[in-house]
């Protein structure tokens, strides 16, 4: 399996360098690029509690789709990747203070955002989501048929979803939950009809109960698309960056990443 993986990366490095053919053969004049080739270490901020993007398993080791592709990017560097662990809200700061190169942590591009740092990508799409066992619920294109007394949702108390479903769906019924396993049992025992709530929680609900009928899917309610953070103002670091990440799209290999963290169950085992 290392082998395998070796392999897959050293693939990713050539496919990389073919595609960064174009660009200047000589030495980086990109200050951070030159930094983090000097340290031998590209320090990455992720928050390691937003499952399966990012989060720790039972030895306390990083892992998820965000932590693959930092150790992707890492590799195509050639150098050591060093995960820096902090609470979201503290990402950013970190970023502009210096304390890591690039935030990869399920980080959504927000206007308010880029006016501080630059982005990337994205490299995934996400949203708000309806988590639920009735199909119909999940296929319609009409939302505004969502707002009715026929229906009663859960969201966990407090959060923008919560809030969502106040602002545009005021008839419905809702019932706020003190976290996502109490929110997931209420849609499981038939209390609510649909758990609203960020795609991801979705998904790893999905990967957890695959025997009980839930379906889930992107609603039009929001559009998220997630990005890698970065300093602004260092052109040569965000066009390795964005052509490191073209690499990886048009290699599938950020294909594969999606589907062994958002389809294939067999990491839950290890999830601490």
């Amino acid at each position: 399996m290392k082998r395998v993986k070796r392999d897959l990366l050293l693939l990713l490095v050539l496919a990389f360098a073919t595609a960064c053919a174009h660009m200047n053969s000589g030495t980086m004049n990109s200050s951070d690029l030159d930094r983090i080739a000097q340290r031998g270490v590209l320090r990455v901020g992720t928050a390691a509690n937003m499952p399966p993007l990012n989060m720790l398993d039972k030895s306390g080791v990083p892992m998820g789709l965000d932590v693959d592709l930092a150790g992707y990017m890492a590799g195509a560097m050639g150098v050591k990747l060093s995960l820096v662990i902090k609470p979201f809200p503290e990402l950013l700061p970190a970023l502009e203070a210096g304390e890591v190169d690039m935030v990869i942590s399920g980080m959504t591009i927000t206007p308010e955002r880029n006016m501080k740092v630059a982005f990337v990508g994205p490299y995934h799409l996400s949203g708000k989501a309806l988590l639920t066992k009735f199909k119909s619920l999940v296929t319609s294109e009409d939302t505004s048929k969502l707002n009715s007394e026929a229906f009663a949702f859960t969201a966990l108390e407090g959060s923008t979803s919560a809030s969502l479903v106040e602002t545009m769906m005021p008839k419905a019924r809702l019932i706020t939950a003190r976290n996502y396993d109490a929110a997931v049992e209420m849609v499981l025992t038939n209390q609510v009809d649909a758990l609203v709530a960020d795609y991801h929680v979705c998904v790893l609900s999905l990967l957890r109960h695959p025997a009980e009928g839930l379906v889930s899917l992107i609603t039009p309610f929001t559009y998220e698309p997630l990005g890698i953070a970065m300093p602004a103002g260092d052109a040569q670091m965000i066009n390795w960056t964005t052509n490191f990440l073209n690499t990886m799209r048009e290699s599938d290999e950020l294909i594969k990443l999606k589907v062994k963290w958002f389809e294939d169950p067999s990491w839950l085992s290890n999830l601490k």
